[in-house]
């Protein structure tokens, strides 16, 4: 009875933290609503949801402005949450990130070229998130198949060191494409720091489609990636068929640093902060963890939001700034601890 008792108890734990999460995230969406410029208090963020009107100048600023930003910063942490969690678990590597391995840098570059292409020839609004998680993949392959060269195979130093150079390649391409192209240098100037400021409901909408895909992908695959921690012949002998199990984990992963960066640009290290604590609170079990880090990464992507506009009276810090000084340190720690 004891052994039983102790077995479930990660189970209700897990999903007693999503429920914490889910009203943590309720409450800083709120929140964010209500802090800006011009302050609004809770009776006129309800009556904007319930009852909107379009001559009342603050329902215009809460549903114009301020709402298409909130939800552009829930999706992409979402996002952002569920490929490092994705990513952490396919590769046994609590450094594995998007923004370090280089599917965000490979995306914004894909981003970047398709923007000072000819009007004629340009993605959509709808086609942009698919681009950039192929940009985003490209590069990653590339990442991947460096790492696991030499006699030495894959390691965490090399995939980390492989990551970091791919990046900054693909960082100095989109400078040399900024360069050459002042019009798309203006179009994208502020999106390449992850500002939120701007977003549009059409680029939220357009992040929907492969957020959606890469959740039911990853929820899909959670049975798999449990016996995966058992050791690859352990999940060999279980069923589990480990090569496609990493592939759907991976164009799961690019699909959704495709939809936060097509939406908000290259914000990076939400992915390493969130899935490392979730799979923990969620008693290493998979499901539960890919729901914590997802509301994970929405809650922290909203609160580094808050602060950017909150930190400097009258002025708004880029919202990627603020996720790089939490982040950063984060790294280092982990690091710390693996030397």
């Amino acid at each position: 009875m004891r052994a039983a008792h102790f077995i479930n108890v990660p189970k209700v734990t897990g999903w007693a933290f999503l429920l914490l999460a889910v009203g943590l995230t309720f409450a800083l969406a709120l929140l964010h609503l209500a802090v800006g410029a011009r302050g609004m208090p809770p009776s006129v963020l309800i009556d904007a949801l319930i009852s909107f009107d379009s001559t009342n100048f603050d329902h215009r600023v809460l549903v114009s402005l301020r709402l298409p930003r909130l939800c552009a910063a829930l999706l992409s942490g979402a996002a952002l949450g569920m490929a490092g969690l994705l990513l952490q678990s396919l590769l046994r590597n609590p450094l594995a990130e998007p923004h370090l391995l280089g599917l965000n840098a490979g995306a914004s570059l894909a981003v970047v070229v398709a923007t000072a292409l000819p009007a004629a020839i340009q993605p959509t609004v709808l086609e942009r998130p698919f681009l950039a998680a192929g940009g985003g993949a490209l590069v990653f392959a590339a990442v991947f198949a460096l790492s696991s060269a030499g006699r030495l195979g894959l390691t965490v130093t090399k995939l980390i060191f492989c990551g970091i150079a791919l990046s900054a390649l693909s960082s100095a391409l989109v400078s040399a494409v900024l360069l050459l192209d002042q019009e798309t240098l203006e179009a994208v100037r502020f999106w390449l720091v992850g500002d939120l400021a701007g977003t549009s409901w059409s680029q939220v909408s357009a992040a929907l489609l492969p957020l959606c895909l890469a959740g039911v992908a990853a929820a899909a695959l959670s049975p798999h990636l449990d016996a995966m921690t058992l050791g690859d012949a352990s999940a060999a002998g279980l069923g589990v068929p480990l090569k496609a199990t990493r592939l759907i984990g991976l164009a799961a992963a690019a699909l959704a640093s495709g939809a936060a960066v097509s939406t908000v640009g290259p914000i990076g290290f939400v992915g390493l902060i969130v899935p490392g604590l979730a799979f923990r609170l969620s008693g290493k079990r998979h499901l539960p963890a890919v729901a914590l880090s997802t509301l994970g990464g929405a809650a922290l992507l909203v609160l580094a939001d808050i602060a950017a506009r909150s930190l400097l009276p009258g002025r708004e810090v880029a919202t990627g700034i603020m996720t790089a000084l939490v982040g950063a340190p984060v790294f280092l720690l982990i690091v710390a601890r693996r030397s």
